[in-house]
């Protein structure tokens, strides 16, 4: 072992070891360990040692981190959006949430439904059926009327290829029974897309003409649910904006709410918005109110009956909530299931803006 130790030029133990040693001198020493493991490890020397661990350093093992509180069982009233437990800022709460100092938002908007949800259908619709030909009749030389023929006549057009639509020919100017031919067909029409509770800006546009002459003769009135004014004024003193969304005209709108069976209550509503922002069961449209309101979208509550336009809403990142109302179409168990559902707008507590 020696020799061949020799032949390879390694040269004796004690050289070696000489060799060894002066090369471990030369050779800076390793950095010392940050934490020691024990008080019976040897520790570096007092110069070689950092008195602290330096700003920004790890230290070789990280601490454990506490493990999670079990999570407590949901409470009743969550709501299908924050399931298994509703979130703090929770829009659709039923019951007043533990005391929490970010339970608020910074800044939050609803907006409604308008017939359905905050006013009840059994009048106006009906209304109109029963005086559409009546209406027509009375104002058919005056330019608005025309203009509204003329929407409802484009529609017709574009509306030609589905089952049951009603064309509605130009007038030639040949005598009174032509005229009522005319007339009769845009009656026909009205009443088609009413049974298909189409939602064109033509119906919408004349709907509320017809609801104007109603409402300024005190034939009509807007009948808003009882729980609806007090709920609004509270919201609007904690520093919310109200909004309408509705697939009637903003015109027809402000008839309704202006005409009310509880007065003029158009102080009320910061803003209206019809189909002419996009359809209401369309997800985009919902975005283009939350753009033109300046607020995102998950700081907006939809409430209507319509579970089609809760779900547009839905897609949209908008908290919703289906309202309950006498008159309003009946839900699938999956969509009573899904939704949070309320029948007065008392149930739902919102949080305040600050």
């Amino acid at each position: 072992m020696a020799g061949g130790l020799q032949r390879g030029g390694r040269g004796s133990a004690e050289t070696r070891s000489a060799r060894k040693m002066a090369a471990e001198e030369s050779r800076a020493p390793p950095a010392p360990p940050l934490y020691t493991r024990g008080a019976s490890q040897s520790a570096p020397p007092a110069a070689r040692r950092p008195a602290a661990p330096p700003s920004g350093a790890r230290p070789h093992r990280t601490p454990r981190a506490p493990l999670p509180a079990p999570r407590s069982p949901p409470p009743p009233w969550a709501c299908w959006r924050c399931r298994p437990g509703c979130a703090p800022s929770c829009w659709t709460w039923r019951a007043p949430p533990p005391p929490s100092p970010s339970s608020s938002f910074v800044s939050a908007w609803a907006y409604f439904r308008a017939e359905g949800a905050v006013c009840r259908q059994e009048t106006l619709f009906p209304y109109v059926r029963d005086n559409v030909g009546a209406y027509l009749r009375a104002h058919w030389e005056e330019e608005e009327c025309q203009r509204d023929v003329g929407l409802l006549r484009k529609q017709a057009q574009e509306d030609a290829g589905l089952e049951g639509a009603v064309p509605i020919p130009v007038e030639s100017g040949n005598g009174d029974e032509e005229l009522e031919r005319v007339i009769q067909a845009v009656v026909d029409n009205v009443l088609w897309q009413m049974a298909l509770d189409r939602k064109s800006t033509a119906l919408k546009q004349l709907q509320g003409h017809i609801w104007r002459a109603a409402y300024t003769t005190g034939q009509v009135k807007g009948e808003v649910f009882e729980d609806v004014v007090p709920a609004i004024r509270k919201w609007r003193e904690a520093g919310m904006k109200v909004y309408i969304y509705s697939s009637g005209s903003v015109e027809a709108q402000k008839l309704l709410f202006g005409y009310s069976t509880e007065g003029d209550i158009l102080e009320l509503f910061d803003g209206h918005f019809d189909t002419k922002i996009g359809p209401k069961v369309e997800s985009e449209s919902y975005r283009r109110i939350a753009a033109s309101i300046g607020c995102a979208t998950n700081n907006i509550l939809f409430l209507t009956d319509v579970p089609r336009e809760a779900n547009a809403a839905e897609e949209a990142d908008t908290h919703v909530a289906v309202v309950i109302r006498p008159g309003n179409a009946g839900l699938t168990d999956d969509e009573k299931s899904y939704y949070s559902l309320i029948s007065s707008f008392t149930e739902l507590f919102l949080p305040s803006s600050t």
